[in-house]
């Protein structure tokens, strides 16, 4: 079976909002939790724009704020267990300061959170670093 955030090209699982609308969003959404959209590209474009949010706007700068937001313990998700594998796979410590102008860093933070939301255990990083492109320019 494959795994819903594959199906859905979006394998960061990001939940569904009615004030969104994402660039390459499907315009029919068949799933009622999490966004459907057309490329794995626009699915991970998206995931960096929330980062962006993440980084700039609240001042989350470590895999441990970053995480804890994205997958909030009260919502009964094991996010120390979740911030501790990113960490494994990115070398990264849970406090290591992380700026969104640090391609590098969030481009190993994406593809490890793709693996623990979705167990994707090779992601895509050239197309993770497309994304990554993607969702710095302007429009």
């Amino acid at each position: 079976m494959i795994a819903r955030g594959i199906r859905n090209h979006n394998l960061l699982n990001i939940r569904r909002s009615p004030r969104t609308r994402w660039k390459g969003q499907l315009a029919k959404q068949t799933d009622r939790e999490f966004v459907q959209f057309e490329s794995d590209l626009m699915g991970y474009r998206a995931a960096f724009r929330i980062l962006h949010t993440y980084i700039n706007l609240y001042q989350l700068h470590t895999v441990h704020d970053i995480i804890y937001r994205w997958c909030p313990p009260e919502d009964g998700n094991l996010t120390s267990q979740y911030v501790s594998m990113v960490c494994n796979w990115t070398g990264m410590t849970e406090r290591q300061y992380i700026n969104f102008t640090d391609e590098d860093r969030l481009v190993a933070l994406v593809a490890a959170m793709a693996r623990v939301e979705c167990g994707v255990t090779s992601p895509d990083v050239q197309t993770i670093r497309e994304a990554y492109h993607l969702a710095i320019q302007k429009s």
